[in-house]
């Protein structure tokens, strides 16, 4: 089979996902754009010289409707050659189009790709799609459904996670995300996002908050109880499915939880002959990828079957791996990871995580697989995985091997 090589990642810095966040003026169309002239530019494309687009955003509404990933191409500097094609696995949206992208490549479904996504949080609100699992009752009480920040706090509560440790995760976050920021580890991969005019509008994530200490945090409020306890009353719906808790332990609160940002990824993949006509050397190949379908209740725990998955699948254990890249969707997710695995933190999340620099959630999983890279490369290691737990319960995971 052929092999699919990472020629280059980039990602746009996250904006704070609110109305005076500084990318609030700059549609999902945009944004996507930019982010695909910038890999243009820096790879010397030209003419058909992907296969496709592959665009992954969630909220698939309004700006982001309509085949987001055609409108990308065409608002532009690709050729009008180069079709798109949106696709949403809710928080792994863009992890699965690298992996969509790198697999038809192995299968040799044109020479190269280019791959990511984008969500506009502050523009086109989680939510506004009107999801059937959520909304439709005939499926929502089928599946026992909760919010996620209640899943979260079920598993905390089902693997004996504390608000302490939440927390201690959360500020190690922050460290982490200032200290990568002021040695420039992300200079090789963030572009900076500028106005019509030339003028930058914003070069660094601006969400992160990096005088976050467990003080601070300890001062707010569970975000997740009064909806569980009170109404509409979660908490019961999450016993009735698993009658052996007596009670949900409320862990989780803005300081410890992703952020809602606005943000664009996108990954350049191609084969050997690719690298060859434009000049590139591949930075990685893309060894293995995997997907699976969890329990939809308790839903954000798929990192952990999904990464045996991949494992078992491609005959490797959990120690031939250097660098994990878990999406800190929230806190107990990335705890539950580090305890099924029994992995050294240091090597979990190296430069922080979504809970510092945020979530968009289309782009979050081209995203990690481009820090990954970059966090291989400057730990000269050799191979890593990205994964993330995704709405409904799934799993997706991408392993990289450097080359």
């Amino acid at each position: 089979m052929t092999e699919a090589y990472i020629y280059d990642a980039i990602r746009t810095p996250r904006g704070k996902g609110r109305k005076d966040g500084s990318l609030h003026e700059v549609t999902s169309v945009r944004l996507s754009a930019l982010t695909l002239n910038a890999l243009k530019e820096r790879n010397n494309l030209e003419g058909h010289a992907v296969e496709d687009v592959i665009w992954g955003n969630v909220t698939q509404v309004m700006e982001q409707g309509g085949c987001l990933a055609r409108s990308a191409v065409l608002a532009s500097d690709l050729d009008e050659s180069i079709p798109g094609l949106a696709i949403n696995r809710f928080c792994a949206s863009g992890m699965e189009a690298v992996n969509l992208a790198a697999n038809q490549v192995k299968g040799g479904a044109g020479q190269a790709y280019i791959a990511g996504g984008v969500e506009m949080m502050g523009r086109v609100a989680m939510g506004s799609d009107g999801a059937a699992i959520a909304v439709d009752p005939s499926l929502a009480m089928e599946t026992y459904f909760v919010p996620q920040g209640i899943s979260a706090d079920i598993i905390a509560t089902e693997y004996g996670f504390t608000r302490e440790q939440a927390d201690a995760l959360a500020v190690e976050s922050q460290r982490r995300a200032k200290a990568a920021w002021d040695d420039n580890r992300f200079a090789k991969s963030v572009i900076p996002v500028r106005d019509q005019n030339g003028i930058l509008i914003l070069d660094r994530d601006e969400y992160m908050r990096p005088g976050t200490d467990m003080q601070s945090l300890g001062a707010l409020n569970a975000s997740f109880q009064m909806m569980g306890e009170q109404m509409p009353g979660f908490d019961k719906v999450a016993m009735l499915k698993y009658p052996h808790l007596e009670r949900i332990n409320h862990i989780h609160h803005a300081g410890n939880s992703s952020g809602i940002v606005d943000g664009a990824a996108a990954v350049l993949i191609g084969n050997k002959e690719f690298g060859e006509q434009y000049g590139l050397k591949p930075r990685a190949r893309i060894k293995a990828t995997a997907k699976i379908g969890t329990d939809p209740t308790i839903m954000l725990t798929g990192p952990v079957p999904v990464t045996q998955k991949i494992l078992a699948d491609n005959g490797m254990v959990i120690s031939d791996l250097d660098l994990f890249e878990v999406n800190e969707a929230f806190a107990s997710v990335v705890m539950r990871f580090q305890q099924a695995f029994d992995v050294d933190p240091a090597v979990v999340n190296p430069n922080g995580g979504s809970i510092a620099m945020g979530h968009p959630l289309g782009a979050t999983g081209a995203m990690i697989i481009g820090t990954l890279l970059d966090e291989l490369e400057r730990q000269d290691k050799e191979m890593g995985l990205a994964t993330l737990c995704i709405a409904s319960g799934m799993g997706a995971a991408t392993i990289i091997e450097r080359v």
